[in-house]
């Protein structure tokens, strides 16, 4: 397969040099990408700035607002069997951007903010008959939560975790199908996780709607 993989976090700025993002580390999208790479998937790997280095044998294409990776997913995802979406996408960005820098006058200043892209909304929009895999990052009401994105983004599931995950070299997942039934739970270091998740995808995502 040719799977297309979302990782790390989009920047929206607010002057040239400030901008608003999240603290995505973008292990659990590269843990992926490096899973389904050994499982001999090819892998389109869409990241936002990340410290750690992309797993050697994917194709890389860096961004960093979430409109450039919504235009990147667009252009990838006809080409691809599925998409699985990790990235920490800013939701907010400023209404206007200033050009410059902003200087300090002593006195506050006021940000209006305007709702970003739903980039896998869009795409689970499109996918005919390829598959959808989203991650849902709930910290109140998690399960219900995860479920409206589910429907909303029409995911073939979507794997729910907590704010524990940020920055974090392990991860507890729970797979939640359309149906809110919980289909798998995967606890263990962010690679133990992927490679069970990759597993899940290939035997029970993939083959019932081939």
């Amino acid at each position: 397969m040719k799977i297309l993989i979302t990782a790390g976090p989009t920047r929206e700025y607010i002057d040239d040099v400030r901008f608003l993002s999240n603290a995505s580390s973008g292990r659990m999208g590269y843990s992926l990408a490096a899973a389904a790479l050994a499982r001999g998937h090819q892998v389109e790997l869409v990241t936002g700035p990340v410290e750690q280095p992309a797993p050697a044998g994917c194709a890389v294409h860096r961004i960093e607002t979430t409109d450039q990776l919504r235009q990147r997913c667009l252009e990838l995802f006809p080409e691809c069997d599925g998409v699985i979406a990790t990235a920490a996408v800013c939701d907010y960005r400023p209404k206007e951007r200033i050009t410059g820098k902003i200087t300090k006058t002593g006195r506050p200043i006021t940000l209006e903010l305007t709702e970003t892209s739903d980039v896998l909304a869009e795409l689970g929009g499109q996918k005919g008959h390829r598959w959808v895999v989203g991650f849902a990052l709930e910290s109140q009401d998690p399960r219900n939560n995860a479920m409206r994105k589910l429907r909303m983004k029409n995911c073939n599931c979507i794997v729910l975790n907590d704010t524990s995950a940020i920055g974090s070299l392990t991860n507890t997942v729970e797979v939640l199908s359309p149906e809110a039934e919980t289909i798998a739970l995967f606890k263990g270091t962010k690679e133990e996780v992927a490679d069970r998740l990759l597993g899940l995808i290939e035997t029970s995502i993939v083959k019932p709607g081939l």
